[in-house]
């Protein structure tokens, strides 16, 4: 699904990845490792098609509307509730039963009795599992997924293992961390930038 040949990407005269040979078959479980400043992001934001390589060749073998990717930013509206945000979102991808999805979605994470709430009154915690319901709501073939964990309490966390357990082999997922032993049991590969 993904192939990297001689992969780099630099800004300006800093490189941040440099000659990366990368094979993700369909339905793997990448953990992508390293320090800050390692080029975790940068790798996902090509993967998802936001950067271009200044080196090297990339092929993602999947069309950008199944893509589901997951920033460190939540990418949502903070003037909008959290149902409209993911309305919006579901007419851009032209979600089946749209309206039923989001309604799974925001039960599932926890969200329903905030759905007319306004994202600038979440809690980073409330936007992170928002982001998330955003990254599945049209069931992607590809999840890049950057630090999911980011901003999560014990039971956000819950969910995103139980959510993760049930797409494991289901969906490919290309996940950065730094803390890779919490998901070493769906893992079926390791790449250490650094």
């Amino acid at each position: 699904m993904i192939a990297a040949r001689g992969l780099g990407r630099s800004f300006g005269a800093k490189r941040v990845l440099r000659d990366l040979d990368l094979d993700v078959a369909d339905r793997d479980v990448l953990l992508v490792t390293g320090p800050n400043g390692s080029g975790k992001s940068t790798l996902l934001a090509l993967c998802a098609g936001l950067l271009v390589p200044t080196a090297g060749e990339l092929e993602v073998e999947v069309d950008r509307s199944r893509i589901g990717y997951l920033a460190h930013e939540p990418l949502v509206y903070r003037e909008l509730t959290a149902l409209e945000n993911l309305d919006l979102y579901g007419r851009l991808y032209r979600v089946p039963e749209r309206r039923e999805r989001i309604g799974m979605l925001l039960e599932r994470y926890g969200l329903w009795e905030a759905r007319r709430e306004r994202v600038a009154t979440f809690s980073r915690g409330m936007q992170q599992r928002l982001a998330l319901c955003r990254t599945l709501l049209h069931e992607p073939d590809l999840l890049l997924l950057d630090e999911p964990y980011a901003g999560l309490d014990e039971e956000g966390a819950a969910l995103l293992d139980a959510e993760l357990g049930a797409l494991a082999g289901k969906r490919t997922v290309v996940l950065a961390t730094h803390d890779p032993e919490q998901l070493a049991r769906l893992a079926t590969g390791t790449l250490a930038l650094g």
